[in-house]
């Protein structure tokens, strides 16, 4: 697919992409190409793609694999997609953000900025083999982020928590049609083993959100101003903030907490 087959596409289907959604569209083939080879398909994995809008990617997957399910919320590129490849693949017509994901073993998708954040979240709840996401090249920043740096983030340490991630290349704004503001770039992430241990795994979560939330604040002052510790409660690293903390600091205050729950 190139520039000129997009524009028959949105001409035919009369698509108009919205930016409110996120939707542009990939027009380079070379990139599809390597953003499915990216995710090592076998022919009886089972693969998840949200938003496949035209079906650059759709029509290689359908290629790898026997079960392929699509996810798509906008009714015209729904239809397009059904009428397109039909039962080689299953259509879920609805929102990514509401339904729930059925089982996969591959997810294969090029995600919208608007719903980048909590499809990753979704997705690192997921028992799954590899997933391969084009998202917007600061996004994916956030996503391998150090700490200390502008970019570390609670998106940063839940990732860290639950998966090996990194980036695997930078794709440019004029890969893209209509063409963003802003490049983009093709992430890997494949779960594994926490490398560390923490008591209550909800607990820590909920420090991560809570201390992020509030990331200007002392540790103690962010817990306390979302209920998680009592005013003259102790955590480690209380007068810190949490972008200084590295996951398993963080896996420390949230034990702490846990275990003042306790009492």
């Amino acid at each position: 697919m190139n520039g000129n087959e997009t524009n028959r596409l949105m001409a035919e289907t009369g698509i108009v992409p919205k930016k409110c959604k996120g939707q542009n569209f990939l027009i380079d083939d070379r990139v599809a190409l390597r953003h499915v080879d990216y995710a090592e398909i076998e022919k009886t994995d089972r693969v998840l793609e949200v938003g496949p809008g035209l079906g650059i990617l759709t029509s290689k997957l359908i290629e790898l694999s026997d079960d392929v399910t699509c996810i798509e919320l906008d009714d015209i590129l729904a239809e397009y997609i059904s009428g397109t490849y039909g039962d080689r693949l299953k259509l879920i017509h609805s929102d990514a953000m509401k339904v729930d994901f059925p089982p996969f073993d591959r997810f294969v998708s090029n995600l919208p900025y608007s719903i980048s954040t909590p499809i990753i979240f979704k997705l690192l709840e997921c028992d799954f083999k590899k997933a391969v996401v084009m998202v917007q090249k600061e996004f994916a920043e956030r996503m391998v982020a150090d700490v200390g740096s502008v970019d570390y983030s609670r998106l940063t340490v839940n990732l860290f928590y639950k998966a090996d991630c990194r980036i695997l290349e930078t794709v440019p704004a004029s890969r893209f049609k209509p063409r963003p503001k802003v490049d983009s770039a093709l992430v890997e992430i494949i779960p594994r083993k926490a490398p560390f241990d923490v008591l209550d795994e909800a607990t820590f979560f909920k420090v991560t959100e809570a201390t992020f939330n509030q990331r200007r604040k002392k540790i103690s002052t962010a817990l306390r101003n979302s209920g998680l510790i009592a005013k003259g409660d102790e955590v480690p690293y209380m007068d810190a903030r949490v972008e200084t903390l590295r996951p398993s600091e963080i896996g420390e205050v949230a034990d702490a907490v846990f275990l003042l729950s306790r009492k």
